[in-house]
């Protein structure tokens, strides 16, 4: 069966069950989604949230990890939440790891932010992109964007309804590189999607081995995720892709809601409700990353990345050519 399993790291967002129910309502096949939640919150939202669209809670077992693992459905369609309080999280990709422990060998996997809008039967569209690129020379494809934006003031009139595809922007000081998008001019014109260079954390369509083989690095903060990740997947053999086609819309600006940043703040360190601020989380990921990358001296071999490490189908080196990136030198060609 095409089943999927669906990656949600949701941090206070209100947006969280619109998303789910917009996800849900236009899967040609409902009954073959897995949907695991990281569900990152404090007294604003709670269960009956979920009880109030129509999702019925089964089971509640504690995690070691100190929260509690509610197994749900809505209909056929299946879900693992992580009840998380907001002052125990440790970041984006700690919350995107701590869902992939429920991967439970779903065909196919697809990530996502917790603040989404879906095209009809948009899992059967990723299943015929992802099988139609899928060839001897990409055993491995992964569809990977930054969506167009959606407004939820304006939806879905204020869809953007052209797809966008990921270009370079800059390496920030601390040494990570930053993407931009940007519009597919001719994307009327194009029969199937085109090649890309980055990953988007917020939208990744690959079989579902993928939550095993790149898992997201629970050391890791935010910045730097989604270049650790790209360059990973393309050692692990994985061939990017960006959709020629829409099948999800994104909301970026997230204006007047609470971020994860805004919370984990020093005087919360001072008070004990956290054990590391957000800037001292993001300055030892920053550090993790130039390490993974050998960027500015540091040798990678000062830690043992394992398997948050890159693969051994192709090299960091065969990236670099393919991207024109040099992590190295911190250089970037045409």
């Amino acid at each position: 069966m095409n089943t999927i399993f669906i990656q949600i790291a949701s941090y206070r967002d209100p947006q969280l069950f619109l998303t789910i129910n917009d996800l849900i309502k236009n899967a040609a096949h409902p009954e073959n989604l897995h949907i695991g939640i990281c569900w990152q919150h404090g007294d604003e939202q709670s269960l009956e949230d979920f009880l109030n669209n129509d999702i019925v809670t089964e089971d509640f077992a504690e995690s070691p990890k100190g929260y509690n693992v509610i197994k749900a459905s809505k209909g056929e369609t299946k879900f693992t939440i992580l009840d998380v309080d907001y002052f125990s999280t440790q970041g984006a990709c700690w919350a995107r790891n701590q869902i992939q422990q429920c991967y439970n060998k779903e065909k196919y996997t697809l990530q996502l932010d917790s603040h989404h809008r879906f095209v009809e039967n948009w899992d059967t569209v990723c299943i015929d992109m992802v099988e139609g690129l899928r060839d001897e020379e990409n055993p491995k494809p992964l569809l990977t964007a930054y969506l167009p934006s959606y407004n939820p003031e304006n939806d879905p009139a204020g869809r953007v309804q052209v797809p966008w595809k990921m270009n370079f922007d800059r390496f920030i000081p601390e040494g990570a590189v930053f993407f931009i998008p940007s519009s597919k001019d001719n994307w009327k014109e194009l029969n199937k999607p085109l090649k890309a260079r980055f990953y988007s954390a917020h939208f990744a369509f690959a079989d579902g081995i993928f939550s095993e083989e790149v898992q997201h690095d629970p050391d890791y903060f935010f910045h730097g995720e989604e270049i650790s990740i790209t360059v990973r997947a393309f050692t692990h053999g994985y061939t990017l892709f960006h959709p020629h086609r829409h099948i999800a819309w994104h909301e970026y600006t997230r204006v007047g809601r609470t971020k994860v940043w805004d919370d984990h703040t020093t005087p919360q360190k001072r008070n004990k409700k956290i054990k590391l601020d957000w800037v001292e989380r993001n300055n030892l990921c920053h550090k993790r990353n130039r390490i993974l990358f050998g960027m500015d001296g540091e040798d990678p071999r000062q830690i043992n990345f394992g398997k948050y490490g890159f693969g051994t189908v192709k090299t960091v080196r065969e990236y670099e050519e393919y991207a024109g990136i040099s992590f190295k030198y911190r250089g970037v060609q045409q």
